[in-house]
This record gives structure tokens, sequence and C-alpha cells, in this order.
């Protein structure tokens, strides 16, 4: 069943999917309307789900699921992603590339190869304030205070204290 993202409970479990490209307006309605549809219908086990799902950034698909009525199984869970893989054979975006880091700077979202992060410290285009975008978080509590933090709060920070070092 679908509710609203602002009404799921803060315990929900979340998935974080990174678009490897701004979405657009339009691009950014249909993969809503696609996911409020599937999500309606999303069950485990014949059991229903209360889930969401929401686009952030022009660029993240965030999938909840409150497990306080019902755990997702691994099936269903296999389904989520399979409909974030039609969509983005549909529009041409890839929601899985993990090649890439997201980074925040003017109210705009850039990427970075990951292999390029340690140079891109050492050049300072990464900077301890720089936000990083974590999609490690596991709840929706977790992604309202833990999803944009700061480099050096993130898994960057092992690449400023070599910086230091030096």
């Amino acid at each position: 069943m679908y509710i609203p993202f602002s009404d799921i409970d803060f315990e929900s479990r979340v998935w974080v999917y990174q678009a490897n490209r701004k979405l657009t307006n339009e691009e950014a309605g249909i993969i809503i309307e696609t996911l409020k549809a599937s999500l309606d219908h999303w069950e485990a086990h014949g059991k229903p789900l209360t889930a969401s799902g929401k686009i952030f950034e022009h660029r993240f698909v965030v999938i909840a699921v409150d497990e306080r009525d019902e755990l997702p199984s691994g099936c269903s869970i296999d389904k989520s992603v399979h409909w974030l893989q039609e969509i983005g054979q549909r529009m041409n975006i890839d929601f899985f590339d993990r090649s890439l880091a997201y980074l925040g700077a003017n109210d705009e979202v850039h990427t970075i190869p990951v292999p390029k992060i340690k140079q891109a410290v050492a050049d300072e285009v990464i900077e301890p304030s720089t936000i990083i975008f974590d999609h490690q978080v596991a709840t929706k509590a977790q992604w309202m205070t833990r999803w944009k933090i700061p480099a050096s709060n993130s898994w960057l920070n092992r690449y400023f204290s070599q910086q230091t070092s030096l």
C-alpha cells in the first residue's frame, strides 16, 4: 500500500538509488507515477507492504517500507530493484552505477568517479566541508540526518587524514 513519503514512519527501511544524470521534470513525474502504482501493489508473501517512494534533487529515488506492518522478503526487494532497472532501461537512466560519488555544491548535484576522489581531495576540489550523499543509510531517520553530510564525516575522511600527513 502506497503512502506519502512524509507519512512513512521514521524507522522505515530505505533504499536510495542514484541516477547517473539529472532527471527532467517529465522523467521525474513518470518515475513517481510508476513507483506509486508499483508500491501500491507491493507485497511480501501475499501480504501488502506499507511503502513510499520519492525523488529528491532530481537525481535520487528513495523507496521506503514500514517494517512494523510486514517485513519485505528477498523476492519483494528484488521486485523493487527490477522496477528501477525497467524504468532505467526505458528512459536510458542507470540507477545502479556504483562507480560515481555524489557531491552537493551550489544547489547542484555533481558526480566524480570514485577512482578520482583521492586526486580531487589533493586538488582541493573536494574539501572537508563538501557535501556528500551517503547512500548507506538504512532508515528514514538516518536518511534525514545522515544522507547529506560533510565529506569529513563520511567514508571520504580517510583521504583528508592522508592529506594532513603529507
